[in-house]
């Protein structure tokens, strides 16, 4: 009996000291929450302790000058640009160019098999000797008063036909020489010595590359924009901050019926090669000049069709900010033309607009917080 109520009351006892434990363990951790609050997490929310008025970067709209440009769709030509091909059906006997290589003008590129048409001359060259000695001869007989004219002047006919004759199987030779009709560059090709070529058959392209011709249209109501010698912009997406200057060369004289726009045709400068033939470019034609006031793109907020600007405001002792609506125009060179809302008295806050919010305090970037200076050095 002793037995059985000892172990009872040690199981009791030993009830009351886990329950003393969790009791201590409770109050401990309710004492922690009481005392602080995790790292990185303030009284008023993630990032700082309540009531932390943030630093924004201040400026004011300025007066800019902004290039109103038309931009426009062109594709680059060469200044010259021609696909080589043959005249005839014949093997190819040698290729004298690398691709890639820089030709002059009238240089050899490739040489077709020529047998045939070097024995064709030949024997006319030997016709044609034939008959000049026949024609010389009939000419000092008829000088003489041994022939008459009539047979002179037949012999001299078959002389110019011979000599004809050699004119012809000289052209038929030179059919056989491709050659550089004028300097430029030559393409990829896959031409090789023994390959057949046909009529028409590409051999290889020749570019000439000093400059690229770009044609693009106009529609008719911007015709008064332009005009020939008219200096022009260009960029293409392979280096979108270089710029390119041309000029515009020529003007179609008419309009297209179903586009209703007209071609005109430019020419931009490529001394580095950067302007390649088939190359898309945005061909920009200025349309005036004017000032306006302008804002840093990072300072103006986009939704939708409208735009708006955070304005800096003073209520009473404290510095807070407001969402004001504005008409934005331009966009150059990382600038906003500012048409409407703003003045050059106003201060704008120029970046981090999705941190802040319309009535909300901020203070100038550098200045000491609100409520209190810089503490002083000692000494």
């Amino acid at each position: 009996m002793l037995r059985r109520h000892f172990f009872l009351a040690l199981a009791v006892g030993v009830v009351l000291l886990m329950l003393a434990v969790g009791g201590l363990k409770v109050l401990s951790s309710g004492k922690a929450t009481q005392g602080g609050a995790p790292p990185g997490m303030g009284r008023g929310g993630p990032g700082g302790p309540r009531g932390e008025v943030p630093q924004v970067s201040l400026v004011s709209p300025v007066n800019r000058t902004f290039t109103e440009r038309l931009e426009l769709l062109g594709v680059a030509k060469g200044r010259q640009s021609v696909t080589l091909s043959a005249a005839t059906t014949q093997l190819v006997s040698r290729v004298l160019f690398s691709p890639g290589q820089t030709v002059s003008r009238g240089q050899v590129l490739v040489e077709l098999k020529t047998t045939e048409q070097d024995a064709a001359l030949a024997q006319a060259r030997a016709r044609e000797v034939q008959a000049r000695r026949a024609y010389e001869r009939w000419r000092t007989l008829g000088e003489q008063g041994y022939a008459s004219a009539a047979a002179v002047d037949q012999y001299e006919a078959a002389w110019k036909s011979a000599r004809a004759d050699v004119g012809a199987a000289e052209s038929r030779l030179g059919d056989r020489v491709i050659r550089a009709p004028f300097a430029g560059v030559v393409g990829l090709s896959d031409i090789a010595p023994g390959a057949i070529i046909n009529p028409g058959a590409a051999i290889v392209t020749l570019d000439d590359l000093s400059a690229v011709r770009v044609d693009f249209q106009v529609p008719d109501r911007f015709l008064s924009a332009v005009r020939e010698g008219q200096a022009l912009t260009a960029t293409v997406d392979a280096w979108p901050d270089a710029r390119f200057s041309g000029r515009i060369l020529r003007l179609d004289t008419r309009i297209d019926e179903r586009t209703r726009a007209l071609t005109a045709r430019s020419e931009f400068a490529s001394p580095d090669g950067r302007l390649k033939p088939g190359m898309m470019l945005r061909v920009g034609v200025s349309q005036g000049v004017r000032t306006a006031l302008a804002l840093p793109e990072s300072a103006v907020a986009v939704q939708g069709e409208g735009a708006s600007v955070f304005v800096v405001v003073q209520e009473g002792g404290r510095m807070t900010v407001q969402q004001r609506p504005v008409v934005a125009g331009l966009r150059q060179d990382g600038w906003v033309e500012i048409l409407e809302g703003v003045t050059t008295a106003d201060r704008v806050v120029a970046d981090g607009l999705n941190r802040i919010q319309s009535g909300q305090p901020v203070r100038p970037a550098g200045s000491p917080p609100p409520g209190g200076a810089a503490p002083r050095r000692a000494g």
